[in-house]
């Protein structure tokens, strides 16, 4: 983070959310909406915060701080507020009556029976944008349960989508179904927050896991919905069952290989194969799918990711490398464009990241906060946005520079 990251105005300047969110979904619409420049407050229990604060990947920590929250909770202040106690509620009112934007992801029904439903918020703050994010949606016999990527991705037909007949179900390897959820619940925010400049209203944002994996398949649904066609894999591996082949991961002599779909008999002269040459017909690489991927895996094994990379581009086959972690943190065109950046965090020390996915020219997009400290910004965001005086902070046991998540700073 620069000094200029810190002094460049975001495109939601001026903006203020509550994030009262935890795990993946939440937390990265309430970073992404840092990105921009909002002010998020993240509203965490006393004692040990979020979720992500105590459980890591493989338990994976930088000085105490554990990775999965260093990397979805930047430009964010924290504030440690007990919703369970009157005046932790009372403290979250005053916030509300004050923000533009409020997040939650609790399990269906936990908001309102904490009185930090959508009707009780709205009473407080009439022009509250108020988004829910839950795992299928707020009504349903299937509304209360939890909802959590692997789960949803199995519930939602997804899959069966990949792999050969002889294979179980193969889940994603991203985590996809959040990531998708808290960019939909972005979208939905600042659709409502844009509706808010004609109508002076706030609304109900409601986004769910299940429905935003379903509409990342709606070209497999309309497909399905519409001709009855039910996905049926292959005897070979393939990528997706409705793409015809060569659509797939290939070994190769030194790594592996992703080919997407090109004509077979252009194929056919990258690979001087007289059997791929003859297949001119786009229908052939569905009906003749299982054929062509026999055909075409031993031929790869003969030369290095990159010596076909550079020979299938002479023919315009579209094709890439398959990355592990090192290789991908070595490549020339992450580098070049600055796809991964970094931090300095007070406990932490210097945190590489990914970086923020979107560019804007005048308003841009930018690391201005380093992930918080629990409760680090308790008082100073109760005095700055709810008014609260040195008796009202006193109250809720805090000092004018109590900071309980780290040492150093101040209200000012």
């Amino acid at each position: 983070m620069t000094d200029a990251d810190a002094e460049a105005i975001g495109a939601l300047d001026g903006i203020r959310v509550l994030d009262a969110t935890q795990m993946l979904a939440g937390p990265i619409a309430g970073m992404r909406l840092g990105d921009l420049g909002a002010d998020v407050i993240k509203i965490e229990p006393p004692g040990t915060g979020e979720f992500n604060r105590t459980h890591g990947f493989a338990d994976v920590d930088l000085n105490g701080e554990m990775t999965t929250f260093l990397a979805l909770n930047r430009n964010k202040r924290s504030a440690a507020l007990d919703l369970k106690s009157p005046q932790g509620l009372a403290a979250l009112q005053a916030l509300v009556a004050n923000s533009d934007v409020f997040i939650q992801n609790f399990r269906v029904g936990t908001a309102d029976r904490l009185g930090i439903g959508w009707e009780d918020l709205r009473r407080i703050n009439p022009g509250l944008v108020y988004c829910s994010i839950s795992g299928y949606g707020q009504v349903g016999s299937g509304a209360g349960r939890p909802g959590q990527d692997l789960i949803v991705q199995g519930y939602s037909g997804s899959m069966f989508s990949v792999g050969s007949a002889s294979d179980p179900p193969i889940p994603g390897a991203l985590w996809a179904a959040d990531a998708m959820t808290g960019y939909s619940a972005v979208i939905g925010i600042m659709s409502a927050l844009w509706a808010r400049q004609r109508t002076g209203r706030g609304q109900h944002v409601d986004c769910n896991m299940l429905a935003t994996v379903l509409d990342a398949q709606v070209q497999e649904l309309v497909t399905y919905l519409n001709c009855g066609l039910v996905p049926e894999r292959r005897q070979e591996p393939s990528a997706h069952v409705w793409i015809p082949a060569p659509y797939g991961v290939y070994r190769t002599k030194d790594a592996w290989l992703t080919m997407a779909m090109c004509p077979l008999d252009v194929l056919g002269e990258a690979l001087d194969n007289d059997l791929l040459r003859s297949l001119t017909d786009y229908r052939d690489g569905h009906r003749r799918a299982d054929e062509v991927y026999r055909v075409i895996r031993p031929l790869l094994l003969e030369r290095t990711t990159a010596e076909w990379i550079e020979h299938f581009d002479r023919y315009n086959i579209w094709t890439g490398p398959v990355h592990d972690y090192p290789a991908l943190e070595a490549d020339e065109h992450i580098a070049a464009a600055g796809l991964f950046t970094q931090y300095e965090h007070p406990v932490a020390g210097t945190v590489r990241t990914v970086s923020p996915p979107l560019t804007l020219s005048e308003t841009p997009a930018g690391i201005r906060r380093a992930a918080p400290g629990l409760g680090e910004h308790t008082a100073e965001v109760l005095r700055q946005v709810a008014g609260y005086d040195d008796a009202q902070l006193a109250e809720l046991g805090l000092s004018e520079h109590s900071m309980s998540g780290r040492a150093g700073g101040s209200d000012d």
